[in-house]
């Protein structure tokens, strides 16, 4: 096999003979330490590579580049055969499961793969792979349930030890302390925590039931079951997180909320925790502040278009107020760290007012509040106007004092970042009025005000294009009806009319979405703007009037249109602008 491939690729002019003597190709022992050795020294770039091998075997190729194979996929072949014979799962459709073999000419790897599709009850469709592209998944081929089980095991024989020590003795405060420190409920725990990380998810769920542990792990804002647990270990865990993220160990009557930082691989990571007493003992969320993957710029947050301009156009202002709005969960704080990171200079002192910080931003000063010892928004953005900011972030606006204070703030020369809860960017100016803001002084401080809502990305890899389907003709085409075509155009959106189709594959987990982004609609202030403020009927109806004039691209508008160039589905925009 080694002496066809190369005869290939010398007929095909990718290597010279004297490249194949110098190197001594025709003496190595194997087709993988070939490639090893092409690739090492740049003869073949790894596509042309994957192309021979694919041409010379008679086998499809696969390229894993930039793929990322679910645990649930990984765990259909077992580690320590994946690791010897060099064969990956990478997709399931029903009972066939492709799997990529770096050496499909390897009899024994090809045995040890019937033998165990045999036993699981699957057909292997074998493709070709790189080694190099094996080595980058291998690296996270670690079966969670099966590191956990160990811990675990490890954790039931000391729990015996002690029960048969201690007869029916009840653990103490102190035993379950000593057992939350001890290896195998940290390696639980560490287990645990890796995981949620690598597979980039939001939030952990430690959740007890009835006659066992429940932990979930959301991903792309839907919770999935991870791994259930004996219940007798739910104590020690909880305690492990509770010493972590220096919590009371011996209070389970009321609510805590604390905070740790651990290393995850290469990257310190922060974990948000807060505990809640339930009818089967405390129920443990964290919610995972991955400083890498928390802080990106404006088009990974999916603004686009004409609410792009506004914004950008909001940020350069040196003073005044900027609102996001939206619920909870609409992704307001990553917007507002993105915007604190793009506005954070040398020169500027930015300063912040957060419940909790979540992301720390190298340069900016920030302030996390306390309420139960008297340091609230209100009290805490007097203070910070002592401090000579030049921006200030407030991380919600809840009360008149706080919405007084801010736009006293931006009265006096301070650019001032915050959000409200309100259902739309329109609602915004009624929302400051009725927290007793003078509407005299709206005019005059609000810059702009951005609304928001989450929403599912589609997955790039398995998306195809169709023809839009007649059930959604009519509201694409009302909805579009009053966007400029310029507008539609900076989507990149042309007719007639397209959706995108994705029916899951192996780097989406088959969900057909990976990740989410947001839908927006912006509003700015001007004359005419001012005008309406001013005059003596204010209402939604007519400030949405006025932002119409303006060309205001409404979530809904935004939200198609991103349906239309395949970076959202069509029923996924309407689910989110519907509720």
């Amino acid at each position: 096999m080694i002496d066809k491939i190369i005869a290939y690729l010398l007929d095909n002019n990718l290597i010279k003979e004297s490249q194949v003597k110098s190197l001594a190709l025709t003496s190595l022992g194997s087709v993988i330490e070939l490639e090893q050795v092409l690739l090492k020294n740049f003869l073949v770039k790894p596509p042309e590579f994957l192309k021979v091998k694919s041409a010379i075997m008679g086998i499809p190729m696969l390229d894993l580049t930039g793929r990322n194979i679910p645990p649930e996929i990984l765990q259909l072949l077992p580690e320590d055969a994946v690791l010897h014979y060099k064969f990956l799962p990478v997709e399931r459709n029903g009972n066939n499961l492709v799997v990529g073999m770096v050496d499909p000419d390897n009899v024994e790897g090809r045995e040890a793969l019937k033998f165990i599709s045999v036993k699981n009850g699957f057909i292997p469709n074998i493709h070709v792979i790189l080694d190099s592209d094996f080595a980058n998944v291998s690296q996270k081929y670690r079966n969670l349930g099966k590191e956990v089980t160990n811990a675990l095991e490890q954790l039931n024989q000391e729990l015996t030890e002690d029960v048969e020590r201690l007869g029916t003795e009840e653990f103490t405060s102190e035993k379950v302390e000593q057992l939350a420190a001890e290896a195998p409920i940290t390696k639980v725990v560490a287990v645990m925590l890796r995981y949620a990380v690598e597979g980039k998810a939001s939030d952990i769920h430690i959740e007890p039931l009835e006659n066992e542990t429940r932990i979930r792990f959301r991903l792309d804002g839907a919770l999935h079951s991870s791994i259930t647990l004996p219940k007798n270990t739910h104590n020690a865990i909880v305690s492990r997180i509770k010493v972590l993220s220096n919590l009371k160990i011996d209070e389970t009557r009321i609510p805590q909320d604390g905070r740790f930082r651990t290393k995850v691989g290469a990257n310190n990571v922060d974990f948000r925790v807060s505990s809640l007493p339930t009818a089967f003992g405390e129920k443990i969320a964290l919610r995972i502040l991955d400083p890498n993957a928390g802080v990106g710029n404006f088009s990974d947050l999916g603004l686009i278009g004409k609410s792009l301009e506004i914004y950008e156009r909001a940020i350069k202002n040196p003073f005044g107020v900027i609102l996001i709005t939206g619920p909870t969960g609409s992704g307001k704080s990553t917007t507002l760290y993105t915007t604190l990171n793009y506005v954070n200079k040398e020169g500027v002192n930015i300063i912040t007012l957060e419940d909790p910080v979540e992301y720390y931003i190298p340069g900016v000063n920030q302030s996390q509040i306390k309420p139960e010892i008297g340091y609230t928004f209100a009290s805490g953005l007097r203070s910070i106007l002592r401090q000579d900011p030049n921006i200030i972030m407030v991380g919600e606006i809840r009360d008149k004092e706080t919405a007084g204070l801010a736009t006293h703030a931006a009265l006096t020369g301070h650019l001032v970042f915050s959000t409200l809860h309100t259902n739309n960017a329109v609602g915004i100016i009624p929302r400051l009025v009725d927290m007793d803001v003078d509407k005299f002084l709206i005019p005059s401080t609000l810059i702009a005000g951005m609304a928001q809502r989450l929403i599912k990305k589609m997955c790039k890899e398995c998306a195809k294009p169709i023809p839009l389907p007649d059930k959604f003709s009519k509201v694409v085409n009302e909805t579009l009806a009053e966007v400029p075509e310029a507008e539609a155009e900076k989507y990149g959106i042309k007719k007639p009319y397209k959706i995108f189709e994705a029916k899951g594959c192996a780097v989406c987990g088959h969900k057909g979405t990976k990740g989410r982004l947001a839908i927006f609609e912006a509003i700015e202030m001007n004359k005419e703007m001012e005008k309406v403020i001013l005059s003596k009927e204010l209402s939604d109806y007519i400030i949405a009037e006025e932002a119409k004039k303006q060309g205001m691209i409404t979530m809904k508008q935004d939200g198609i249109m991103k349906a239309l160039v395949g970076l959202v589905s069509i029923e996924e925009v309407l689910r989110v602008v519907e509720e």
